[in-house]
């Protein structure tokens, strides 16, 4: 009576494990061609792990001088290969709800160039599509003197490129804004009108003494005439209009050069 029993338990029992075989998930043993085929977020961590593991052992490999150039060349761009193959798993691991990896690994690259480690064991140029030159790559035939026609032409500026920098400030028409320069202008000008006041006082105190001396009766009246082309009047009138000012009528600087009539100039001539 056991023995038909014991047959049945074990049925039984292998019943049971292939029901529950069915129920649980296929974990596949093959990375997908596409990330977007994957739909587990612990699956695209594996794959991804898996990638990064791929992409060390390449690294390591190529440091190898000795294995060849054609070699070398092809393991370089199956490490390029796998490299943007690890991106876009990065990005599916966002779509399933995932860390940004992308953005990490941007962090670290730039908190590497500011500690002036430039690209760490690899090369690359602008414009080549994120290809890069890993180990012995970096001294294939040609790669060197790709590198040199490259900072010979980023160093070299075009006319157009320095053109593209300029800015208004280059040609002064913002620095009034701060309002630093029209207290400096105001300043200089208020000096200056003080300065040309003082130098016209001086001129006709001198103008006045020369009139008084004995036989100058004659040549003082034809040199007040002569001089005497603008009186102070005249001069407060001409800096309360705002020519030649740079703030307005305040600010007018009035000129100290005296300008003759036609009058004056024919009445010197004829003396």
């Amino acid at each position: 009576m056991a023995r038909p029993e014991e047959k049945a338990q074990a049925m039984l029992n292998k019943w049971v494990k292939m029901r529950e075989s069915d129920n649980t998930p296929q974990i596949s043993q093959r990375r997908p061609y596409l990330a977007s085929q994957c739909e587990h977020l612990n699956d695209a961590e594996r794959w991804r792990r898996q990638i990064i593991r791929e992409i060390s052992n390449g690294i390591s490999k190529i440091q190898n001088p000795g294995l060849g150039e054609h070699a070398i060349r092809d393991l370089n761009d199956d490490i390029n290969k796998l490299m943007r193959e690890k991106y876009h798993w990065n990005k599916r691991i966002v779509e399933l709800g995932g860390p940004d990896y992308n953005k990490i690994e941007r962090q670290n690259q730039l908190l590497e160039q500011s500690k002036g480690q430039q690209g760490g064991d690899s090369m690359g140029l602008e414009g080549s599509s994120g290809y890069r030159y890993y180990g012995a790559a970096k001294d294939l035939p040609g790669v060197k003197e790709l590198f040199a026609r490259n900072a010979a032409k980023l160093t070299k500026k075009k006319r157009g490129n320095v053109y593209k920098y300029i800015t208004p400030d280059y040609y002064g028409l913002r620095d009034e804004e701060d309002g630093v320069l029209l207290e400096v202008e105001e300043k200089a000008a208020k000096e200056r009108r003080s300065q040309v006041k003082i130098l016209r006082q001086e001129y006709l105190m001198e103008q006045s003494s020369l009139e008084t001396l004995p036989g100058s009766s004659s040549s003082g009246s034809g040199n007040r005439n002569h001089f005497a082309y603008e009186t102070d009047e005249e001069l407060e009138n001409s800096a309360a209009m705002g020519t030649g000012g740079v703030l307005g009528m305040e600010d007018a600087i009035a000129a100290h050069v005296a300008v003759p009539t036609r009058e004056i100039v024919q009445q010197t001539i004829l003396e």
